[in-house]
């Protein structure tokens, strides 16, 4: 049977044995069953979704069973491990469910920032509920609990413990820093956004978790969870997009290629191909919507709704008069050109 992911990571526990994160240097998704059986032979596993903390045999074991099928970039994680005082966890995944603690959580997140998966590719179900809030700081991932004790040994030894961010999910750049692309403010994306080659995120620009880019974007706005954008299209300054966490609900927002959404603005629609939405305007599902023809007559009036995912489309707001009107957008190629000139 063919088996879903395997990860061979480096963890972070609590001094009480918690795991706060793991990190997967090569993960895998559909490993070949020669190297599933290799290892099932060296750490005992008899299949279904594990996380298997293992020993220092095990890892020398380990070792030869990735050899043994050629897996070389995992056997080079093992030597490079050896006698580490961190945990080591092997996580196996038959199935793609739920995440089922720490580990696992970690390697889907892993498998999304690495390009391996597109977001809404994987079952994130009920991750919030697996991942311990860390304190994230210049040593590495500490527990809340074991906070107030480390920043006094710290104080004591003349140092301080510069602590970055508190949050259930790491900055994607301490895991994996995808090929092709510039990111101005690490911190500003998560582990588990997914980066596409050619994409520049600048200061200002978000991306969270189960969510990102397919190609080349210049990003200056916020990607929030759950949204995809297509290749060639780019967010201005201070846009945004609505995600399944800040009101979306189940609707998935989306930009399709070639877009271009300016500063300011807002989107609560999935967005079609070659579309722009003006400066400062934010479009909802309900947004009421008047439809121009090209002498810019009024044909209608729709709920923004009824024209999502359509494309060649220009949202912009009437200044004379206050309305959102829409009409069909016939430079955004244009426009895209000159923007990805230098990403």
């Amino acid at each position: 049977m063919s088996t879903f992911a395997l990860g061979l990571g480096v963890g972070s526990q609590s001094s009480t044995g918690e795991l706060l994160e793991v990190y997967f240097n090569q993960p895998l998704l559909n490993p070949s069953d020669e190297l599933i059986a290799a290892v099932a032979a060296k750490v005992g596993y008899e299949g279904g979704n594990q996380n298997i903390q293992l020993t220092a045999e095990q890892l020398n074991d380990l070792e030869a069973a990735f050899l043994s099928v050629d897996a070389e970039d995992q056997a080079e994680i093992v030597e490079v491990c050896k006698g580490t005082q961190q945990p080591m966890i092997l996580t196996i995944l038959a199935t793609d469910d739920e995440p089922q603690g720490t580990a696992d959580a970690y390697l889907k997140l892993s498998l999304i920032s690495n390009r391996l998966v597109q977001p809404h590719g994987l079952n994130l179900t009920g991750i919030f509920g697996k991942l311990p809030n860390v304190a994230w700081t210049n040593e590495g991932a500490i527990s809340l609990t074991d906070l107030p004790k480390r920043q006094l040994a710290a104080r004591a030894q003349g140092r301080i413990i510069d602590v970055h961010s508190v949050d259930k999910f790491p900055k994607m750049a301490n895991y994996v820093v995808p090929a092709g692309t510039r990111i101005a403010a690490t911190s500003r994306v998560r582990l588990g956004a997914h980066v596409g080659e050619g994409t520049t995120v600048m200061h200002e620009g978000f991306i969270n978790f189960n969510a990102g880019t397919l190609g080349v974007s210049m990003v200056e706005g916020r990607i929030s969870a759950g949204v995809v954008v297509g290749n060639g299209s780019d967010l201005g300054g201070g846009c945004s997009t609505m995600g399944t966490l800040s009101g979306g609900n189940n609707v998935v927002i989306s930009v399709g290629e070639n877009c271009l959404m300016g500063a300011n603005a807002g989107l609560g629609l999935p967005l079609g191909d070659r579309c722009t939405v003006e400066a400062g305007l934010y479009v909802t599902a309900g947004s009421k919507v008047t439809v121009l023809d090209d002498q810019n007559n009024e044909v209608s009036t729709v709920k923004a709704a009824e024209l999502a995912g359509k494309p060649d489309l220009l949202f912009r707001r009437n200044s004379q008069n206050g309305r959102v009107e829409v009409k069909t957008n016939k430079t955004a190629i244009e426009l895209n050109d000159e923007l990805h000139a230098h990403n």
